[in-house]
């Protein structure tokens, strides 16, 4: 046996044992000729002690020793001196008198530090291509061990509640479902080609058509799309599907869940608001401006189209004459903004194609600060400061435009407003769901309706009838899991009509060979469907929440960069022109 113990277990009660550790090397200090080594490994650091009067012959193989070198101390538990416990460390109370020393490595100087306590930065490229020493760090190592206690907690719950595991396939059939398909060329089938899963939609419908009843899969999920902070080529979720179920069954049991594994392994976060709320998607568009509203603080957007409606401000008197809108937010304390900052956010919405900012500061009962005031007079002026339930200090922020512009710029400035204004408690879990999406997104894409979400969802019973006279006023069964102004979730019950199917089909603009492609799936619905639905949690994206992380990258074991790339692996890189050949491939020239 290599070693009798690990580095994070020793404490007192170890004192007087005979014990063997294996390691890195992490920090090495030499005090007067007895050198100190801190012994690391997955489960903590140990204090080794080379002493030359207790034994000269390891203490010349300590004074070897150098940074991230692997090694076997074997020798006696002893007890630190009371001056020299360190309370940092669970092992801070003991340490070892080597007696016997092994180097198994020796390691290259790293091109950055591994001890996290020297907080020196690192370029992101640079941890990417050594990621295997980036994980070496306590932090990445906490990361990946909480990862894998939160899907072992979600394993045990789900199939305590008879939820099976299936695996469904990797290599499958590319249909127009969304997001660009990864192609895998098929060898045995010149011509032909495999879809890396976009999810496991299909199967785990198809597996509700087989009688399974509860499934679910830690999935690995493909879209060939841009990356960015929470989004990856290749991402983990929670895939389950039930069947016999309304939308309540699938949120109760969702919220069950998280509630339980948050407290179970991230005892620290503070859950804002048990039950979590449900909004639906109209509500939190006119509250929040977006889909997926951070819940942690308040400055809610209020609708003053009505209120303004003919008023002296030629700008709001125009938007509301062309069937635009105006809304506005009450941000708390913020007359301390300067002028400059002011047009800092201006400057912030026209991202959003907004064309300017209208704003009044509220300098006191009655007393106002602003461009427009002499526009709107005095009484309306008053009036849209009761609306607002502006106090002295706040400054009512105005969109004004096409709706769409006034959701997306205000609901972005409600974000920034709350970063500025230093609203925002990380330790506390704000979520929601977000419920009754249309089925149909606003504007029509190529002459035809585009899903909310996927093609497979079913439309609200009530207004099934709507699919023939106007598609854009159908509610669906569709529902968002969000966390902190981050969508982590989502899912909807299933369509199980044929001809509700074929019907969504028709309104998507699908023609008969696209139709063909999913000739499988429409062959099944001939053989009794049951009622089902599901959700999917983005495991990568919720962890980043729950671990305060800017990226998911940082909560992945080997990530890839931001343009795609695994720089560890070198990777994607050219193959052998017999490889292609194999696979009837022939690459363009240039």
């Amino acid at each position: 046996m290599l070693r009798t113990k690990n580095c994070g277990e020793l404490n007192k009660k170890n004192i007087g044992e005979e014990v063997a550790l294996c390691g890195w090397v992490h920090r090495r200090r030499d005090h007067g000729g007895i050198i100190f080594i801190d012994l690391r490994d997955r489960y903590g650091l140990t204090q080794i002690k080379f002493d030359p009067k207790i034994n000269e012959s390891s203490w010349k193989g300590g004074d070897l020793l150098r940074s991230e070198w692997v090694v076997r101390a074997k020798g006696k538990v002893v007890e630190r001196p009371s001056d020299m416990i360190n309370k940092k460390l669970a092992t801070g109370e003991s340490e070892i008198e080597v007696s016997e020393l092994k180097i198994f490595s020796k390691a290259k100087t790293p091109p950055f530090e591994i001890d996290e306590e020297k907080n020196v930065e690192v370029k992101e490229e640079i941890r990417m291509k050594y990621r295997y020493l980036d994980l070496r760090k306590p932090d990445m190592n906490e990361v990946i061990q909480k990862r894998h206690q939160f899907i072992k907690y979600t394993r045990d719950y789900l199939s305590n509640l008879d939820f099976i595991e299936i695996e469904t396939p990797i290599l499958s059939k590319s249909t127009p479902e969304g997001a660009r398909d990864f192609l895998v060329p098929s060898r045995l089938h010149p011509g032909d080609f495999y879809a890396l899963p976009q999810s496991p939609q299909q199967y785990k419908q198809l597996l509700m058509l087989s009688g399974m009843d509860r499934y679910f899969q830690i999935a690995r999920c493909f879209r060939d799309e841009d990356t960015r902070g929470d989004r990856q080529a290749e991402f983990t979720q929670l895939d389950l599907e039930m069947s016999f179920v309304e939308d309540e069954d699938i949120l109760n049991l969702t919220e069950d869940l998280f509630t339980k594994v948050i407290k179970e392994i991230f005892g620290d976060k503070k859950i804002l608001e048990e039950p979590f709320p449900r909004l639906s998607h109209k509500e939190a568009m006119l509250k929040y401006g977006i889909d997926r509203p951070d819940l942690r603080f308040g400055l809610e957007i209020k609708d003053l189209t009505e209120m303004v409606e003919g008023c002296g401000f030629k700008v709001f008197g125009e938007v509301v004459k062309n069937k635009g809108v105006v809304r506005a937010i009450c941000a708390t304390g913020a007359s301390k903004f300067s002028r400059a900052q002011i047009d800092e956010l201006t400057k912030f919405v026209s991202d959003f194609g907004a064309k300017g900012l209208a704003y009044i500061i509220v300098k006191g009962e009655n007393e106002f600060q602003s461009p427009i005031i002499k526009f709107l007079g005095d009484d309306l002026t008053k009036k849209i400061a009761r609306e607002m339930n502006a106090k002295t200090g706040d400054i009512i922020f105005f969109g004004a435009d096409k709706l769409k512009i006034v959701r997306d710029s205000l609901g972005e400035l409600r974000n920034e407003l709350a970063r500025r204004l230093e609203l925002i408690d990380v330790k506390v879990l704000a979520f929601s769901f977000i419920v009754d999406f249309p089925l149909f997104e606003e504007e029509k894409k190529n002459g035809h309706f585009a899903p909310e979400h996927h093609m497979f969802t079913r439309p609200k019973d009530e207004d099934l009838e709507l699919l023939n006279k106007d598609p854009f006023k159908v509610r669906s069964y569709q529902y968002d899991l969000v966390c902190n102004g981050i969508e982590v979730g989502g899912g909807s019950i299933r369509i199980h009509d044929k001809k509700t199917q074929e019907k969504i089909f028709d309104l998507i603009g699908f023609k008969e060979e696209d139709k063909k492609r999913f000739g499988h799936f429409l062959r099944a619905f001939e053989y009794g469907v049951p009622p089902h639905g599901g959700i999917a949690p983005g495991i990568d994206r919720l962890l980043m929440v729950l671990m305060n992380k800017k990226s998911i990258r940082d909560v992945m074991a080997f990530p890839k960069t931001g343009d795609g790339r695994d720089l560890m692996m070198d990777a994607p890189s050219g193959v052998e022109e017999k490889q292609l050949k194999e696979l009837s491939i022939k690459l363009k020239k240039d």
